[in-house]
């Protein structure tokens, strides 16, 4: 056995390690995640748990209904998607079949410096300038799911401009070449050819940048009130299920602290969910080429 053989067996191996580490790290999260929260239902149903918005967890007889947090979750996600993704398939696009190289390269860049920024530095920016928009508009103190929506818009969007834009890059380029030969513009080859084929990919980076927006915690918990009631209208104060864990995390106790652990584990659900979601769209899409 020679010695770059052995060298490739140890680098093999490292890997092979790496690896193996890895989804140890994954599990061992995960049991522990289930190992701490699930004792919750011995005391508390689930239904109470997952279907009541009634949360008390100090009071003489305590509550831990978690519905608020979980609409409340969906409600910010689902406007920040409503904000971000009409920009950021357009942001992709422009990069992917319209910019320049010298143009494409300063987009880029800023999309590259939107992604590096701390969330912390969002949160600023939010209470600076977007509750002020937000007070201006809807009223109130400017601290609501308006506010929360748009600083995770903000956010989420280099992940949904980078999936475009490779997405698009990845189409077969002769069906671009055959659609400009028959007199088709730029534009609609873009629209009518590459979008459609693309489609799959870019869904697949919607639902990552989902994941990303529902997981966020310090941005929208600086700008989104932090209340634990239903939210019901756009300038109403929200919890969502990560703000609601980092709030009480600091001085609960007993089935409390339970309870956040539970909490934890609903979310990790739900990001388990969309990431199998991802992983069935790409299969679908490489078997489609």
């Amino acid at each position: 056995m020679n010695r770059k053989t052995i060298f490739e067996k140890i680098v093999r191996g490292a890997l092979f390690a790496s690896a193996l580490l890895s989804i140890a790290a994954v599990l061992f999260i995960s049991l522990f995640l289930f190992y701490r929260g699930l004792p919750l239902f011995k005391t508390v149903r689930v239904a109470d748990f997952l279907f009541s918005s009634t949360w008390e967890p100090t009071a003489e007889n305590p509550s831990y209904g978690i519905l608020s947090f979980i609409i409340g979750s969906f409600y910010v996600t689902g406007l920040s998607l409503l904000i971000a993704v009409p920009i950021g398939l357009a942001a992709g696009a422009y990069l992917a079949e319209l910019s320049g190289e010298k143009n494409g390269r300063i987009v880029r860049s800023a999309v590259e410096l939107l992604a590096g920024v701390p969330s912390v530095v969002y949160g600023l920016f939010g209470i600076a300038l977007i509750t002020r928009v937000s007070r201006f508009l809807f009223g109130g103190s400017g601290f609501n799911i308006a506010s929360a929506s748009a600083v995770l818009a903000i956010m989420i969007l280099p992940t949904i401009i980078n999936v475009t834009e490779i997405s698009l890059r990845s189409v077969n380029p002769l069906l671009k070449e055959n659609s400009l030969a028959l007199g088709a513009t730029r534009w609609q080859t873009l629209k009518s050819v590459l979008m459609p084929a693309a489609n799959k990919g870019i869904i697949a980076g919607v639902v990552l940048a989902m994941g990303r927006a529902m997981g966020e915690t310090m941005a929208v918990l600086m700008v989104g009130g932090n209340a634990p009631i239903m939210p019901t209208q756009l300038n109403g104060m929200v919890r969502t299920l990560t703000m609601n864990i980092i709030t009480d995390m600091s001085y609960a106790t007993g089935d409390h602290l339970t309870s956040l652990f539970t909490t934890g584990i609903v979310l990790f659900i739900f990001i388990v969910l969309l990431n199998l979601t991802v992983q069935i769209i790409f299969k679908k899409s490489m078997e489609m080429k």
